[in-house]
């Protein structure tokens, strides 16, 4: 077998990993209850998907431009899924809508007794 079949193959791989984490990640933000595990399928799955076909389509294109392209693209989905996560499982939680008993450690715990722009 010639090395670009091989190429391919491992590319056709990737994608299909990719689309089955991609999906996997979509059932779970259907399937799960609470907003910490519905967090966790949202983006966890998700970029490693993502990643895994940026990598088939690097490989399947064979060509600087494109990875130069793709880079920064991973780079920011890297960025900005976990922020995006923080900053909605902070919202569950001023909102009460997290459910405290699945909690170990509550953290934030001194944040509701004072609010942040109260100043004491």
């Amino acid at each position: 077998m010639a090395p670009d079949a091989w190429i391919d193959l491992v590319a056709i791989v990737l994608i299909l990993g990719g689309a089955l984490l991609c999906l996997t990640a979509a059932i779970g933000v259907l399937r799960f209850r609470d907003v910490a595990t519905r967090l966790h399928a949202a983006t966890k799955p998700q970029v490693l998907g993502l990643i895994l076909i940026c990598l088939a389509i690097a490989l399947s294109l064979r060509s600087w431009e494109t990875v130069a392209f793709l880079v920064p693209v991973v780079l920011m989905q890297l960025a900005t899924a976990p922020l995006s996560a923080h900053m909605v499982g902070r919202q569950a939680y001023r909102n009460r809508s997290l459910d405290e008993r699945s909690l170990l450690v509550d953290e934030l715990a001194e944040s509701r007794q004072t609010p942040p722009a109260a100043g004491g």
